[in-house]
C-alpha cells in the first residue's frame, strides 16, 4: 500500500497501504501476531487526556467518549489521488474512505493486535473457502442502503470490482489482485465495453441472488479474504458511475456522504447519511456530525494548527513535519499529546532495471554501495523518524531477516571504494548522471532525495531532483513508466507499508513483474526477473506458514541482490492529537490513527 499504504500492520493502505494498508485466516493471524509483538510501544492505560502519557495511543485509546456531535476538521498537504473508493491506493484514502465506502471486511476497532484482526463489514460472516482455497463464498447483510435508500446488492460490489480492475478504461490507482486471481475473465473488456449489460463475460465473481457472492479464482490463495478489505469491494451502483469522475459525488453506503462536489485541491466536506443503519456496522462510531477537510495546506501551517487546537487531525497520517518533530518531541507540555509509533512502512528508493545504464546491475550496486544511510536516516528525522533499513521485508513480518546486509559500510556512511568498483565493471568508471523523483509537498521526501544526491555526488554519480505532486506522482509521474523514461527518472523516492502482514501482502506489488503497469504502477523499479516471478507464483498456494516465510526471505534476497531497491528506514512516525480529539488510537492496520473512532469535544 502506498504510503501510504502503508503497517505496524497490514493493508493499507494501503497502503496505499498503508495501508496501504495493510493476512489464509489462519496463517495471517499467525503473522499478525508476530507483527504486532514485534511493534512494542509506551503508553499507559486508556484514560483522560489529562492522564495521557507519550506514545500512550500506540497500545491504548486515548480521552473515550461517547459524545456525538460536532465537526472533526482534517488538513492535508496535497491532495487524495482519489476520493473514488475504486481508484486509490494511499494509505489514509482507505482509511478515510471508510467514511463513505463499506466494504466486504474490515478491521476490528481496537488498537494492538486485536485491531489486526478481520471482521465482516458488508458481509454476513467471513468468507468460506473450498478445499484448495479456489473458492470463496460470502453473503451480505440484509437491509444495506444506499444514501438514497436504494438496496446494496451482490451485483453492485461485482460491478465496483470489474470497474477498477478489468478493461482498457479501469480506474488507474490502486492494486489489481483481482486481475491476478479472478478466474475465466481473461476475455472481459470491463464495464464500459459493452453499455447494454457492463457485467457480461464477467465470470470468475458470480452472483446467483442479490445477497450471495462466489469468487472463482485461477488459482489457490490461502490468503485472499484480505484482499476483501479493499476499497475497491465498496458497492457502485452502475447507474451513478461516471468513471474518474465519479469522484465528484460518490454515492455513500457508510454514516456520510459527500456535502456538495468533491474539489480537488481545495476541499472536500462529508455529512451525515440518514440511510446508514447503525446495527448493520461493528466499527463505525459516526460520533461527529461533519467532517471537513482542507486540501494544498502547507504542512508547517496543518502542524502549527494541530498544536494550537484549530484542526483536529493530519489527514496524511504521516505526522507532523521535520520543523515541528523536534518541539513536539522535547516539549514536556506538548509530550503527553504525541505519539511516536514503529510501523512497517518501508521508506526506500526504487532504482529502475531498464534504463541506460541503470539497466547493468552493477551500475545499481554502485548506488547501494555509495549510499550514506547515516544521512538518509537522518533525513527522515534520526532515531524518531525511522530505524536503517538494510532488507526490504520489515522485520516484523515473518521472514524477514534483520541481519541482510549485502552493502556493508563503516558507520552506515557509504562503501566508496566498493562503488567504484562497480562502476569499472558496469563501463561507467567516470560516473553518469540521472534524475531522482520526489513529493514536492513531502519534505522528508525531498531531504531524502537530497542526501542521496550528496552521497552519490562522492564517486560522480550526477543527480537532479525533480519534485512532483502527491496526488498524482504514484500515477502520473513515478508510476508512470513512460513518463520515468521521458524525464530519465532513475530514481524515485516512495514508500510501501503492506497490503496485509505477510511477504505477498508487502512485496508482490513493488518486485513481481507481473505487477509492472502503464499507469499507477508501484513496481516502480520494473523490475522482472525470472527467480523472483516464480517464487511469487508458487508461495500463493504453499499451506505451511514457515515454508511461505521462507521463501519470502528468498525473495527478498534476491531483490537486494538485483540492487531493485534502496532501503532507507523502517519509519516511525511523530502523530500529534489535540486535546479535544477523542477516542483516539493508533491503527495497526491503516498504520495511523483509525479514523472511524474518532470524535471531538469541539461540539458548538
Amino acid at each position: 500500500m502506498t504510503t501510504h499504504h502503508s503497517t505496524c500492520q497490514g493493508p493499507p493502505r494501503r497502503r496505499r497501504g498503508a495501508l496501504r494498508r495493510a493476512t489464509a485466516p489462519v496463517a495471517a493471524g499467525t503473522a499478525m501476531a508476530l507483527l504486532l509483538a514485534a511493534c512494542g510501544g509506551g503508553g499507559g492505560g486508556g484514560g483522560g487526556v489529562s492522564d495521557a502519557e507519550f506514545n500512550e495511543g500506540e497500545t491504548a485509546v486515548v480521552n473515550p467518549s461517547d459524545e456525538t456531535g460536532g465537526t472533526l476538521r482534517y488538513a492535508i498537504s496535497a491532495d487524495f489521488d482519489s476520493p473514488d473508493p475504486g481508484n486509490t491506493y494511499y494509505a489514509f484514502s482507505w482509511n478515510f474512505s471508510r467514511y463513505y465506502a463499506r466494504t466486504l471486511l474490515t478491521y476490528t476497532e481496537a488498537p494492538g493486535e486485536q485491531g489486526i484482526e478481520l471482521q465482516p463489514d458488508l458481509a454476513e460472516d467471513l468468507p468460506e473457502g473450498n478445499d484448495d482455497s479456489t473458492e470463496w463464498t460470502l453473503r451480505l447483510k440484509e437491509g444495506l442502503r444506499y444514501e438514497d435508500g436504494s438496496e446494496i446488492t451482490a451485483e453492485d460490489i461485482k460491478y465496483a470490482i470489474a470497474r477498477s480492475n478489468f478493461g482498457d478504461q479501469a480506474l488507474p490507482n490502486g492494486p489489481k489482485y483481482f486481475v491476478d486471481l479472478l478466474a475465466d475473465s481473461d476475455d472481459y473488456e470491463g464495464p464500459y465495453a459493452n453499455d447494454d449489460d457492463p457485467l457480461v463475460g464477467f465470470d470468475g465473481i458470480e452472483t446467483p441472488d442479490d445477497h450471495t457472492l462466489i469468487f472463482h479464482l485461477n488459482k489457490s490463495f490461502a490468503e485472499f479474504p484480505y484482499v476483501l478489505i479493499q476499497p475497491q469491494t465498496a458497492p457502485v451502483p452502475a447507474d451513478a458511475d461516471r468513471g474518474e469522475q465519479y469522484q465528484s459525488q460518490v454515492v455513500s453506503s457508510g454514516p456520510y456522504k459527500f456535502d456538495g462536489e468533491y474539489r480537488p485541491g481545495v476541499s472536500l466536506h462529508l455529512e451525515r447519511n440518514e440511510e446508514w443503519d447503525a446495527s448493520t456496522d461493528p466499527v463505525r462510531r459516526a460520533l461527529p456530525d461533519r467532517i471537513e477537510v482542507e486540501l494544498g495546506v502547507d504542512q508547517n501551517e496543518i502542524d502549527q494548527r494541530l498544536v494550537n487546537g484549530e484542526l483536529d487531525v493530519d489527514l496524511g497520517g504521516t505526522g507532523v513535519g521535520p520543523a515541528m518533530k523536534g518541539t513536539v518531541i522535547t516539549d514536556e507540555d506538548q509530550r503527553h499529546n504525541v505519539d511516536n509509533p514503529q510501523t512497517s512502512t518501508l521508506r526506500y528508493l526504487n532504482i529502475n532495471t531498464v534504463m541506460e545504464p541503470l539497466d547493468d546491475v552493477a551500475c545499481r550496486q554502485a548506488i547501494m554501495y555509495a549510499a550514506d544511510r547515516d544521512a538518509l536516516q537522518r533525513a527522515w528525522g534520526g532515531d524518531t523518524g525511522g530505524d536503517i533499513a538494510t532488507q526490504i521485508m520489515p522485520g516484523s513480518l515473518p521472514g524477514a531477516d534483520p541481519s541482510m546486509d549485502l552493502y556493508p559500510s563503516e558507520d552506515n556512511k557509504g562503501d566508496l571504494e566498493m562503488a567504484q568498483e562497480k562502476l569499472e565493471e558496469c563501463g561507467q568508471p567516470d560516473g553518469f548522471s540521472t534524475a531522482i523523483g520526489a513529493r514536492a509537498d513531502r519534505p522528508a521526501d525531498v531531504s531524502t532525495a537530497e542526501a542521496l544526491q550528496q552521497a552519490l555526488a562522492r564517486v560522480n554519480i550526477e543527480t537532479e531532483i525533480k519534485q512532483y505532486p502527491s496526488d498524482t506522482y504514484t500515477n502520473t509521474q513515478a508510476g508512470s513508466p513512460s513518463f520515468v523514461a521521458d524525464n530519465d527518472l532513475g530514481l524515485t523516492v516512495y514508500g510501501w507499508a503492506p497490503d496485509w502482514a505477510s511477504g505477498y501482502g508487502f512485496m508482490s506489488k513493488i518486485l513481481d513483474g507481473g505487477a509492472i503497469q502503464d499507469a499507477g504502477n508501484s513496481n516502480i523499479s520494473e523490475l522482472d526477473d525470472d527467480q523472483i516471478n516464480e517464487w511469487f507464483d508458487e508461495v500463493v498456494s504453499v499451506e505451511d506458514v514457515d515454508e511461505r516465510a521462507s521463501i519470502y526471505t528468498q525473495i527478498d534476497e534476491r531483490a537486494m541482490e538485483e540492487a531493485a531497491i534502496l532501503p532507507v528506514v523502517f519509519e516511525r512516525t511523530v502523530l500529534y492529537r489535540p486535546a479535544n480529539l477523542t477516542n483516539v488510537y493508533y491503527h495497526a492496520g491503516y498504520s495511523m490513527y483509525d479514523y472511524m473512532s474518532l470524535g471531538t469535544t469541539n461540539t458548538d
